[in-house]
């Protein structure tokens, strides 16, 4: 019987396996689903799907450059362990290849293109890899940058992945911009200089440090010269330009990048599962409680 993209698209949901294998259950069962997923199962397919559930908060940052453009990625998995092992770097390595030949504009975007000229997707790619590795794994983010004429981008993993740093300057060398970005690196800071903070941010932070003022006793008379310069110090603790260089910390990064002839153009900065609820185990509640059953 013809088995119609709904089906395999159903197929697909519930067990995360690839389209060109749900279609091959489905022709195999004649379209009957409940046969179809256990066909899968038996095949050792659709135990993907197993995973899907489950908090992927470790992994890899990741960067690649080729000529002009490169890319920064970050892929999750469950464990800081998998996150080691060779097939999971070398499955990272090639969806960040991937993004920058295609160049998707979202991570949903990407996980529709075809991946490495087949009819299955990356997504396809990926549930293969979880039930190769066996943790659910996911493309959490990824930034592409094209460099102008006179730009350099400075690429820094720390950590074996745990943070990367992707940054670009104009006029410097990539020898600059990868100083850049092992001090983005080090320091996190949130902006290149202030003038990208947003008013909105700034005029908080400067009535929280003029009720500070206030609240010390200080006379209203100097409370605005306080607040100023307490606000300045605000501002080199999350603008890059004005942080004590980590390989200088006698001159500040913009004045260190502008001896080099150039200025910080971007940065991008992924730290692994940041902002993610990372999973606790307690393995002796975890024994204790298989002893229980």
């Amino acid at each position: 019987m013809a088995i119609t993209a709904k089906q395999v698209k159903e197929l697909r949901e519930k067990t995360g396996a690839g389209m060109m294998d749900c279609k091959k259950a489905l022709s195999e069962t004649d379209g009957d689903m409940d046969k179809a997923i256990d066909f899968l199962r038996e095949k050792g397919i659709s135990k993907a799907a197993k995973k899907a559930d489950r908090v992927a908060a470790e992994g890899l940052a990741h960067i690649v450059q080729e000529g002009n453009q490169a890319v920064i990625v970050e892929i999750n998995a469950e464990t800081d362990f998998v996150s080691k092992n060779e097939n999971f770097v070398n499955m990272v390595d090639a969806v960040a290849k991937h993004i920058l030949e295609n160049k998707p504009a979202t991570a949903a975007d990407a996980l529709e293109q075809g991946f490495a000229g087949e009819e299955n997707t990356l997504q396809d790619f990926i549930t293969s890899q979880i039930a190769k590795i066996g943790e659910k794994i996911s493309l959490r983010r990824f930034e592409i940058v094209e460099l102008q004429e006179n730009q350099h981008a400075g690429s820094y993993i720390h950590m074996g992945g745990r943070i990367g740093v992707l940054a670009v300057v104009d006029g410097a060398d990539a020898q600059t911009a990868k100083d850049v970005a092992m001090h983005v690196a080090a320091i996190n800071p949130k902006y290149v200089s202030r003038d990208e903070v947003s008013k909105e941010e700034t005029d908080r932070e400067r009535e929280v440090l003029k009720q500070q003022a206030m609240n010390e006793g200080k006379p209203e008379n100097i409370v605005e010269k306080m607040v100023e310069g307490r606000l300045s110090k605000f501002f080199e603790e999350i603008c890059l330009n004005e942080q004590a260089f980590v390989k200088d910390s006698d001159q500040k990064v913009g004045k260190y990048v502008e001896s080099k002839g150039g200025s910080v153009k971007t940065f991008f900065r992924y730290e692994v599962g940041e902002g993610m609820e990372k999973r606790e185990d307690n393995f002796a509640e975890e024994v204790m409680s298989q002893v229980k059953k």
